[in-house]
């Protein structure tokens, strides 16, 4: 019993101090909302493509902010499968509104890999004449030195640029688990490997040296794996370049959500990084405040230790989180605080559920492991 509990409360202890540390780490990056990445004097041709598909929320905000940056020199295709997609005359709306911006409309669809987003761009990449290229979804807000601060990051070890999302505007409970589950738990994480080095592409947003991506292949190469941002990653490393990750996560506006559609997004991106970063993956569920807090009650109550300590533990595990949740501005009313708990008792039943799969449906398109993903 002695050992029982020397094992449960020290793996608990050290998971809460990784915890903590992964929230320092990321403290300085969300600290610097109010700076201003301006552009270079001699700034470099960037092609924008932005890739859509229906009437998705706040779609005038997401897709005209493409219009609105404060970058001296760049394109924007805006790229859609359908000429009778609802969402075309509202983006031809936005293209009117801003004539001194050289955007335009591409649409079709190059069928060069089983990634329906690939097959959507490759027209935008074709038509591309910018030295860079950002793709950028159309559920995010671009800042208005979003191409600087993806320009800002570019050094001689960089092979791409990328970001997280963070939610905003949350409706519902369904809202706040997506928000508790993009801010809190990945846009963290992923900014706190960036700081040390550790940066992993994210498919909302990926800025590539054009003759870069050319040389390796192309669009189409990232459309061969199971997610283009898990094939970038691994492109870039094996170039013996770094990925890293733009200031601070890019807004996603979020509105309502229902707990199933939660759920569905999430079980398709545990699948992803089960595939593509097997080794990573095997210590997900330790990351949840979940795996931690059990441990730890269960070492508390075979010690006879008061009852007042579990919930201190999961007091400064939650608070922390909720604290940097408040510095970085993102949504932090009561409700994420409980969505935060339910995402954490989700992701060990995902993390389980993701070995028993290869495939996943992505916009009415099944998507699955190849054989270079196993690889």
């Amino acid at each position: 019993m002695a050992l029982f509990v020397i094992l449960t409360l020290s793996a608990s202890c050290v998971l809460l101090a990784v915890h903590l540390a992964s929230l320092v780490l990321a403290v300085p990056r969300l600290r610097q909302s109010g700076q201003f990445s301006a552009p270079p004097l001699d700034a470099p041709r960037i092609t924008l493509l932005r890739p859509f598909k229906g009437l998705e929320y706040r779609l005038d905000e997401t897709l005209g902010s493409s219009l609105m940056l404060d970058y001296p020199n760049y394109q924007v295709l805006f790229c859609v499968d359908d000429a009778e997609d609802p969402a075309v005359p509202h983006v031809r709306q936005l293209i009117a509104k801003h004539p001194d911006i050289d955007a335009q409309i591409l649409i079709g669809r190059d069928p060069v890999s089983h990634n329906p987003k690939i097959n959507n761009l490759m027209k935008g990449w074709r038509a591309a004449d910018g030295i860079y290229v950002a793709m950028a979804d159309s559920n995010i807000v671009l800042p208005r030195d979003y191409l600087s601060q993806m320009l800002g990051r570019w050094d001689a070890q960089t092979g791409l640029v990328s970001s997280p999302a963070a939610g905003v505007d949350p409706q519902g409970f369904g809202g706040a688990l997506e928000c508790a589950f993009l801010n809190g738990y990945q846009a963290r994480w992923q900014i706190a490997g960036d700081q040390v080095g550790l940066g992993y592409a994210q498919g909302k947003t990926l800025f590539w040296n054009r003759a870069f991506l050319e040389s390796a292949g192309g669009p189409a190469v990232l459309g061969h794996s199971i997610a283009e941002d898990a094939q970038s990653t691994k492109l870039v490393r094996a170039a013996g370049l770094k990925v890293r990750l733009a200031r601070r996560p890019l807004p996603q506006p979020v509105g309502a959500r229902r707990v199933a559609t939660v759920w569905n997004r999430q079980l398709r991106w545990a699948i992803i990084r089960r595939v593509a970063f097997p080794g990573l993956f095997l210590g997900e569920p330790l990351t949840s405040g979940a795996v931690p807090l059990l441990l730890f009650a269960a070492g508390a109550v075979a010690s006879d230790l008061p009852l007042a300590l579990i919930f201190g533990y999961a007091a400064l595990w939650y608070g922390a989180e909720w604290a940097l949740t408040r510095l970085a501005g993102w949504p932090a009313a009561i409700r994420i605080l409980a969505a935060s708990l339910l995402r954490d008792a989700m992701i060990p039943v995902l993390w389980a559920l993701a070995w028993t799969r290869n495939s996943f449906d992505w916009q009415g398109h099944e998507v699955g492991a190849t054989e270079k993903d196993a690889r």
